[in-house]
């Protein structure tokens, strides 16, 4: 009953998101295409019951960028652009789709790469591949991200046993907010 609820909530949320947000994602896509020459990204995650999905956001880095976790990315590898759209999080409009489809959810644990693998172990430890990823979740609106395995999973797991209406909510508006930076990107020298 609850899985309805969150997910009706979703379609609703995304579909409005999509008609709301169109004008700006064009523009966004436009300014993508000029800054990279390809502005969407494709990534393989993993999903519910680690079934693999292709995610979907706006490209913050070049085109032949490695396919590895954001935190393995040394940032000055992220364009001018790319560096706005993660700090406001519109990079994330994409997602979206994702939702919509039902391959995502607004709240859940982020998607991780398949080859992040002491994170995937972490999860499946905990039971956290019994939901669908999401956009936000409780670890991201706490600055926890995937450089920090082990406490990601728990945050995670907390989540998942917590989830009632009002945190699902309220996950969405201080994510809305602006709380919760995302994943840190590696400073190399």
């Amino acid at each position: 009953m609850q899985y309805l609820l969150y997910r009706s909530i979703d379609i609703l949320l995304s579909l409005t998101g999509i008609f709301i947000c169109l004008p700006v994602a064009l523009i966004i896509y436009t300014l993508v295409l000029f800054d990279t020459g390809s502005p969407l990204f494709f990534q393989q995650r993993v999903g519910k019951d680690q079934k693999l999905f292709t995610l979907i956001k706006f490209r913050t880095m070049p085109v032949n960028t490695a396919s590895v976790g954001t935190h393995l990315i040394d940032q000055t590898k992220i364009t001018k652009l790319g560096s706005v759209l993660r700090k406001s999080k519109l990079d994330e409009l994409p997602q979206l789709l994702n939702v919509l489809t039902g391959k995502m959810s607004f709240v859940g644990p982020r998607p991780c790469l398949p080859t992040q693998n002491r994170l995937v172990v972490e999860r499946s430890q905990r039971g956290v591949f019994k939901v669908c990823p999401g956009i936000t979740g409780l670890a991201q609106i706490h600055n926890v991200d995937m450089s920090t395995p082990r406490k990601l999973a728990r945050y995670d797991a907390l989540m998942i046993k917590a989830m009632n209406l009002r945190l699902y909510l309220g996950l969405i508006i201080q994510t809305i907010l602006g709380k919760g930076r995302g994943d840190k990107v590696c400073n190399a020298e």
